[in-house]
């Protein structure tokens, strides 16, 4: 099994979704890219797209169309601007012509070239996608299939099974693991951290000033992010009429810090904001750092930045930054091979449960804590995320995903309170949970997984 490292965790993106947006954007791409390899762009005069399942259902909340168009002309998730995706989506529409990545032009009419079978499901993972080419004559060129299976992670249908389906089994690292005990054993005979061994491991890709370089340039993107989120005043799109609200609560917690009447509980508020902020800056589709996915995309900078602004001086801020995302990669890592981060698989608990037990590893690792409490804080975040179902209500990543993220980032916390005021000596492992969390979400119901069809997707009436 491939090695799963900090930046294949840790993506830039743009909201609102690292499956059905950021991963279709890269499918597109990968399709052109495939086309040009094959010597069979220029023969190409019409693409057809067709999504299926989770992507059909709730594509439409999660702009994976617009999405799919910019792969399709050459956009990449971490440097396209929301703003140029709008402009290219209204040039499609008026001129039913799409320059392609190549600079190729093709016929495109997008009510005939996207479309979304959403009682149809392909057979490997929810969330799949099918492109055809087609020359003048509409002969048929190529057909690929890929699956966006989370996070952003993209495999063509022959690669299913075999992690991102590039470079499998070629990093050759000095602590593989591809569980919690194995990853416990290797820190315990070679007394390193969980931290370290990562860092060792992300050694064999690149120098270590360059992961301490990729780890600050991650750190910068949330902390721009949590920035313009606490700026942006207004509606989030998309019919619900849901306003922002990161900007009024940094303006009431403002005036609280300036009231002589002091609430010990204002810290949790400020958690609360970062979350937020976040995930309403990914619900308009601004740029975020996927952590392990969009929709849990605001729980691991709220708590870093808890740590970073509430525990630790700012000269220590770097080297702290560095062991949490190199804690939470290892974690996320053993989600990501050993059950799965897609909320179209297996709930919500694959998005924010899986965030939380991250955030909940990174944090114990930088505040000094042993690997067996780092593992347990981890276990306990993931345990009381359990079942968590993915019920975007419109289909929308909104409610309830931007307060799920708040109360993602608080759990996270408390769990390493837990934790650490133990020996890390408890009754489940975190490799029991993990499974559990993968057979919970094999017994989950499918209109509980990102189809909008169950849950307060329709308990909650639209208005």
């Amino acid at each position: 099994m491939r090695y799963i490292g900090l930046l294949d965790l840790f993506k830039i993106g743009i909201g609102p979704s690292s499956s059905h947006t950021v991963g279709p954007m890269n499918a597109a791409g990968r399709f052109v890219g495939d086309l040009g390899e094959a010597g069979l762009l220029a023969r190409c005069r019409r693409i057809l797209v067709e999504l299926y399942g989770s992507l059909a259902l709730t594509g439409g909340g999660h702009g994976t169309g617009g999405a799919v168009i910019a792969g399709l002309a050459g956009a990449v998730p971490e440097s396209v601007k929301p703003e140029t995706i709008a402009d290219l989506l209204a040039t499609v529409e008026n001129h039913r012509r799409l320059k392609l990545a190549d600079g190729g032009t093709i016929e495109f009419e997008p009510d005939r070239d996207l479309l979304f079978h959403k009682s149809q499901l392909l057979p490997k993972h929810p969330n799949g996608l099918c492109f055809q080419a087609f020359d003048g004559d509409d002969s048929r060129l190529a057909e690929r299939v890929y699956y966006s299976i989370g996070g952003g992670f993209v495999v063509a249908d022959e690669e299913f099974g075999n992690g991102d389906g590039r470079d499998a089994g070629a990093r050759d690292i000095p602590f593989p693991f591809d569980s919690g005990a194995a990853l416990l054993a290797l820190g315990a005979r070679h007394n390193m951290s969980i931290a370290a061994l990562v860092l060792a491991n992300e050694g064999a890709l690149r120098p270590q000033a360059e992961t301490r370089a990729a780890a600050m340039r991650l750190w910068a993107v949330m902390q721009d992010c949590i920035a313009r989120g606490c700026r942006r005043e207004g509606t989030l799109p998309g019919g619900l009429r849901i306003r922002r609200r990161a900007p009024a609560l940094l303006r009431r917690l403002e005036a609280a810090h300036n009231s002589a009447a002091r609430d010990p509980l204002l810290v949790l508020d400020r958690v609360n904001l970062w979350a937020m902020a976040v995930n309403e800056e990914n619900a308009g589709g601004g740029r975020v750092v996927t952590a392990p996915t969009n929709g849990a995309a605001g729980i691991i900078p709220a708590v870093l930045s808890y740590f970073v602004q509430q525990l630790e001086g700012p000269g220590k801020a770097q080297d702290g930054v560095l062991t949490f995302l190199l804690a939470a990669t290892a974690i996320g890592s053993l989600y990501k091979k050993n059950a799965s981060i897609s909320g179209a698989e297996v709930g919500c608990q694959g998005e924010v449960g899986v965030a939380c037990s991250m955030a909940a590893a990174g944090f114990a690792a930088a505040l000094g804590a042993t690997n067996g409490q780092i593992e347990n804080a981890a276990e306990i975040a993931m345990e009381h995320n359990l079942g968590l179902t993915c019920d975007p209500v419109g289909g929308l990543v909104q409610v309830p995903c931007i307060e799920r993220n708040a109360m993602g980032a608080v759990k996270a916390i408390d769990a390493v309170r837990l934790a650490m005021n133990s020996d890390g000596d408890h009754a489940v492992s975190l490799d029991r949970v993990i499974e559990t969390m993968r057979q919970t979400g094999l017994d989950m119901a499918s209109k509980y997984k990102e189809t909008a069809q169950g849950g307060l997707a329709v308990n909650v009436v639209e208005c």
